[in-house]
């Protein structure tokens, strides 16, 4: 893809821990043999400009970010509300494809749904081609743990093995994420190396028991009405009642806020379950 003109800017999208940065590394690593390749973070690339400001050096800053033939930046949301950096961004971005450069971008979420970032920076972002991050399949996973077990054991010099059942078991168990996932695996090692031995499937979960716990659960606008009343110290009834003191709303919008951000209920459901409340007080909120 990279090597694909028409596919520029590449723009990746996925959930936390899902090897977002990992595909930018070898992208990087592979392309960077060839050419002239730079590989930065938003929030490090903020650094640099705010350092340069300082320092009143934006002219080196300007040409040292715009010389690059393949200019991969990770995080792009973390621009998000920075008025000054997005201006820069955009100046770059464009003279980078000016000069024909290659742009990768990577984001946790679509270039159409970055909230507070100029409109002319998300239809840029949107130009080229837009992929998401998958999570990987059942057999896919599997073989991410026997391949990062084997890692493990060949450099660490470890002489134990785990049972195909635990693979599976932590394949099918863990579903957050990669991230998460080859932490499960690390405990299960941690058990191994202690008690040399493979742990049964009772021991695994076990070990594992707030992993499972905590992807077992099932979060909908009720659970979150929930958390957000319990950690205010209010009950429901009060949360989702007519009354707008601030002690009050506050809480009633958070809830309503996260129940936007992490279910797949739309503006009216969440409006119906916060006592028939209109979608656009959802909105505000």
């Amino acid at each position: 893809c990279v090597q694909s003109a028409h596919y520029n800017p590449l723009f990746i999208y996925s959930p936390v821990g899902m090897g977002k940065t990992h595909l930018l590394n070898a992208i990087g690593l592979e392309a960077g043999n060839a050419k002239k390749t730079m590989f930065i973070s938003a929030e490090r690339f903020m650094y640099h400009f705010i350092r340069s400001i300082k320092n009143k050096e934006m002219v080196k800053f300007k040409d040292f970010f715009r010389m690059a033939n393949i200019f991969i930046i990770d995080d792009i949301q973390f621009i998000s509300g920075k008025e000054a950096m997005q201006e820069e961004f955009f100046h770059t971005f464009n003279a980078l494809l000016e000069r024909g450069s290659q742009i990768v971008i990577s984001s946790s979420i679509p270039p159409t749904d970055l909230d507070r970032i100029q409109e002319r920076i998300k239809s840029r972002m949107s130009g080229g081609l837009v992929i998401d991050i998958q999570p990987p399949d059942l057999d896919l996973k599997i073989k991410i743990l026997k391949n990062k077990f084997q890692e493990i054991k060949l450099n660490f010099k470890e002489n134990y093995d785990l049972n195909d059942e635990v693979f599976e078991f932590l394949a099918s168990e863990v579903t957050s994420s990669i991230r998460e996932l080859v932490g499960a695996l690390n405990r299960v090692l941690a058990f191994s190396k202690i008690n040399t031995k493979s742990p049964t499937i009772y021991e695994c979960k076990k070990i594992l028991k707030d992993f499972i716990n905590y992807n077992n659960k099932s979060i909908n606008v009720e659970s979150i009405q929930n958390v957000v009343a319990l950690y205010f110290n209010l009950n429901i009834q009060e949360m989702l009642s007519p009354r707008r003191s601030r002690a009050l709303a506050r809480p009633r919008q958070i809830a309503m806020y996260l129940a936007k951000q992490y279910t797949t209920n739309s503006l009216p459901d969440i409006g119906r379950k916060f006592s028939n409340r209109d979608h656009t007080t959802v909105i505000h909120a």
